[in-house]
């Protein structure tokens, strides 16, 4: 894969050179005789384009690489906490070059109703926005860099929303955060 970028979803050489650093390793096995491993590079392009574009999995174009390979890699590093221990890395290294250090004290709650174009279990009505779809609840520190997310149906009560949020940032264990500011809901 060339290091210039062609798309905006391949990823250039310098962010590459960070993400290296945190990625967890790649989830497939030795193939049979004659196949190569995917390169690492490829999958975060896949992955990234499936983001991007919100195309389905098996939709990837093949010049970008296996779509198997690609969500079998994201597959396993969501369900093993890979994911959420890259974003960990990455804010906690932007915090610090931000003169800050790596944990919050105080972050800051919100929530989003959003419409969506699909229609599966985890819709509802939000009466308040007049919106159906799904609700984001986010906790985001004083920088703005995302702590925690999690995603209900829109009809869902904030309170409850938020107590699921806490209880995702709390996993890993509180180092400093002190205060949480939450709207008047």
């Amino acid at each position: 894969m060339s290091t210039t970028c062609h798309s905006p979803t391949e990823v250039s050489d310098a962010p590459w050179e960070v993400l290296q650093l945190v990625l967890p390793p790649p989830t497939w096995r030795p193939g049979g005789p004659g196949r190569k491993p995917m390169d690492l590079r490829r999958v975060i392009h896949g992955i990234f384009y499936v983001n991007k574009t919100g195309c389905q999995w098996r939709m990837i174009p093949t010049p970008i690489g296996n779509a198997h390979t690609i969500y079998g890699s994201f597959r396993r590093w969501r369900r093993e906490g890979g994911w959420a221990r890259v974003m960990d890395t990455l804010r906690q290294w932007e915090r610090q070059s931000q003169g800050r250090l790596p944990a919050p004290s105080a972050c800051c709650a919100e929530s989003q109703s959003i419409k969506t174009a699909t229609q599966g279990t985890d819709v509802g009505f939000d009466g308040n926005k007049q919106i159906k779809g799904r609700k984001r609840q986010l906790l985001v520190d004083t920088l703005g860099l995302i702590v925690a997310v999690v995603v209900t149906a829109a009809n869902a009560d904030d309170r409850l929303g938020w107590v699921a949020l806490v209880q995702q940032s709390c996993a890993s264990g509180v180092q400093r955060l002190r205060k949480i500011g939450v709207d008047g809901g």
